[in-house]
Parts: C-alpha cells; structure tokens; sequence
C-alpha cells in the first residue's frame, strides 16, 4: 500500500525533463536548438531546476524527446526505486512467484525500439547541425 506521504509528494517536473533528456542522450544545447530561436543551455538547465513546468513548454519538451507528457509529469523516480526494492530485495522468492507478471510484450523488444528510436533522433540531430553549420 502506498503512504498519503508518497501520494502527496510533488513530482519534480524539470528533474524528469532532465532525466528523460540525459536517458536519450540529448545534450541540453541541442534541445534548446530544438526549442526554438529563444531558447539555450542556460535556459534549458533553468527549466530543469523548475519543480513545475507550464504545460505549454511540458508539451514541447515531450514531443521533441519523443515520450508522453504524462511521463514527465508524473515519473516519481523514488516511488519506483521502492517498488522494485520491496518487489526484489527480499529474500523470499514466493514474493516474485506471487506476482507472475506476464507481459504483453517482449522487453527485448521495446528495449530494441528504444535504440533505434535513440538513434533516429541522433540522425535527425547530425542532419539539423549540418544544416546549421552550412548555413554559416
């Protein structure tokens, strides 16, 4: 069961931002390069450092990485910590029989999607740069 003080915590948005940022691999230049003209990477390092993020600038931040702004609105890298911590440190395996989770899907699979998805965008990224530079 799930304590109020856990229900109750405040999602750290920006800190989500930069999670999901650095898990891609994106630099924080090139999503400020994304972001638009008025954007840079002290910008971007302010918006990570923001609790609370305006959804406007959540949403752009999400389509550009390619993730749902549920998930950085709402990933609480502590509540998952202890839910894989109570699920798998114990000792007693009855514990993880008990649960018998049978996914829908193969997580080879989704991890296999993930990295050509990386990869995609870090194309994407070289195309963007090479434009950029060019265009100097």
């Amino acid at each position: 069961m799930i304590d109020t003080d856990m229900q109750n915590k405040k999602i750290h948005q920006g800190r989500n931002i930069k999670r999901f940022r650095e898990m891609l691999g994106i630099k924080q230049e090139a999503l400020a390069f994304e972001m638009g003209d008025d954007w840079n990477q002290k910008k971007i390092s302010l918006l990570e450092q923001k609790e609370t993020v305006e959804s406007d600038i959540l949403a752009q931040v999400a389509k550009i990485l390619k993730v749902p702004a549920e998930a950085i609105e709402n990933f609480d890298e502590e509540q998952a910590v202890n839910i894989i911590s109570n699920t798998f440190t114990s000792n007693d395996t009855s514990t993880l029989n008990a649960i018998n989770v049978q996914p829908t899907f193969n997580p080879l699979d989704k991890m296999v999607e993930l990295y050509e998805r990386m990869l995609e965008q870090q194309r994407e990224m070289i195309e963007k740069l090479e434009k950029l530079i060019e265009k100097k």
